[in-house]
């Protein structure tokens, strides 16, 4: 590799590894990657959830059969990442507050109105309008944002 090929991939090697030592994201080094899996399946939640949001917003048109196949995908997912709570997955890089282990039986409630809401609005879907799915994704939402508050740092 000639000289001024070889400083720049070695600067490129050192700028990359000063970047990744600025991150303050930790490794999830649990061999079964409780946290990793769980944080997965809720960016899923939100990937899912967000274009159900402009639609019922009317930031985006809303499209019945999109927003359907939406809310059954966020069904689907809906069970996930609850049994990930293992006792032995409260280690960093959790966002999960102590309560989720020392309030087992709210959060377990939590999770029932979450799952609640989801059949909710998969529901609202059916009807096909935006009348009846905006209420429910606002539902959603809400059911999302208690959990946060009660149950998730930051």
């Amino acid at each position: 590799m000639p000289a001024p090929r070889a400083a720049a991939a070695a600067a490129l090697l050192l700028a990359l590894l000063g970047l990744a030592a600025c991150s303050d994201r930790v490794a999830d080094t649990h061999p079964q990657q409780w946290v990793s899996k769980r944080q997965a399946v809720f960016k899923d939640f939100t990937r899912t959830l967000e274009p159900l949001g402009l639609m019922a917003r009317e930031r985006q048109a809303f499209d019945a059969a999109a927003f359907r196949a939406g809310a059954q995908r966020l069904q689907a997912l809906s069970t996930q990442p609850w049994a990930l709570f293992t006792a032995d997955s409260n280690y960093p890089p959790t966002l999960a507050r102590p309560e989720v282990w020392t309030q087992a039986e709210a959060f377990r409630r939590a999770q029932d109105d979450y799952r609640a809401s989801v059949a909710a609005l998969v529901q609202a879907a059916e009807a096909g309008t935006l009348v009846a799915a905006r209420p429910a994704v606002e539902a959603v939402q809400q059911r999302c944002k208690a959990c946060h508050e009660q149950f998730r740092q930051r």
